[in-house]
């Protein structure tokens, strides 16, 4: 057994105050003829729907109609001593218990996969259930396992969506790096900067990406080529948690989506209210209570109500 006692809460900072995010550990894929073939009921997909990495696999899986070949188990939100929690520990409305290993913990897969294993417990886990072990962790890689991993085995309708169609590649991994680093983690270098000076050199890269993006999304629904890809999934998860924790939690408060960002806004409605893939996989009460758990920013740990509404409707 591992003698590592980091969880889900603890944050990497450099010298100079600044969050610094550990790489992922398990990095395999599905593939025909790989050690790990793309069978239906063999895999299972370990979230928690409060968390925005994590919210991308949920999302993909549903694009892509995996439900029902991809099996799935859900965190609580609450972060403990020991990092997430299944419901059998923290029974929070949509918590599960874990269907395939029985942990009470995600950190229990981990040290099933690697007795030695001696990183962070992060979400999402792919595990494959024939092997015991993880097939990957890192959530970019995730959904390009669930973009065409199993084409093979969906139906024909499901099997030709294609979420990174390669005349788009180039485009979609040109923005996926700066969103990335300003917008998607951006916040998180504002929210858990320890020093003045790393805040602020936090916050305003991520401003001048979200100034940047209301200008490409000007006239547009979708960012990169008219249509929906990966690039829709991976700003989504940020932005749908923006207004309800970032902005007040983690100290992103130059300006809020709803009310700064007018294109921004409108493609986030869009997304959620008519692709069911977004609505149905978002759940603000996690959110919310996941952010405000982070006793090290937030040591009362109560949970703010606004904004209200969560999301705007469509027509406002």
């Amino acid at each position: 057994m591992s003698n590592d006692t980091s969880n889900q809460s603890v944050v990497t900072a450099n010298k100079q105050g600044a969050f610094v995010r550990p790489s992922s550990s398990f990095r395999n894929f599905i593939e025909k003829g790989g050690e790990f073939e793309p069978e239906a009921g063999r895999y299972h997909l370990y979230v928690s729907v409060a968390c925005p990495w994590a919210h991308r696999a949920l999302i993909l899986r549903k694009l892509k109609g995996l439900e029902d070949i991809v099996s799935l188990s859900i965190a609580a939100p609450r972060m403990h001593a020991k990092g997430w929690a299944f419901s059998n520990v923290d029974n929070f409305p949509g918590a599960t218990i874990d269907h395939v290993n029985n942990s009470e913990y995600i950190r229990e897969v981990y040290f099933k996969a690697e007795p030695n294993y001696s990183g962070r417990f992060t979400v999402p886990v792919l595990w494959d259930k024939k092997k015991e072990t993880i097939v990957n962790n890192e959530s970019s890689e995730i959904i390009r396992i669930f973009n065409s991993g199993f084409n093979d085995i969906l139906p024909t309708e499901k099997a030709a969506l294609n979420f990174y169609p390669k005349e788009l590649q180039k485009e979609i991994d040109e923005l996926n790096e700066w969103v990335y680093e300003t917008v998607n983690n951006g916040v998180y270098k504002t929210g858990f900067a320890k020093t003045q000076e790393a805040y602020e050199s936090a916050i305003r890269p991520l401003f001048d990406s979200l100034d940047r993006l209301e200008k490409i999304l000007y006239g547009k629904e979708y960012l990169v080529g008219d249509r929906l890809t990966e690039a829709d999934v991976r700003l989504y998860t940020t932005i749908i948690r923006f207004d309800t924790a970032y902005h007040g939690i983690f100290k992103c408060n130059l300006r809020t989506i709803r009310d700064g960002y007018p294109n921004i806004n409108k493609w986030l409605k869009n997304l959620y209210w008519n692709n069911d893939a977004f609505k149905s996989t978002t759940d603000f009460d996690h959110i919310k209570t996941n952010y405000a758990f982070m006793a090290h920013i937030n040591p009362t740990q109560v949970v703010p109500l606004g904004p209200i509404p969560n999301i705007e409707p469509l027509t406002a």
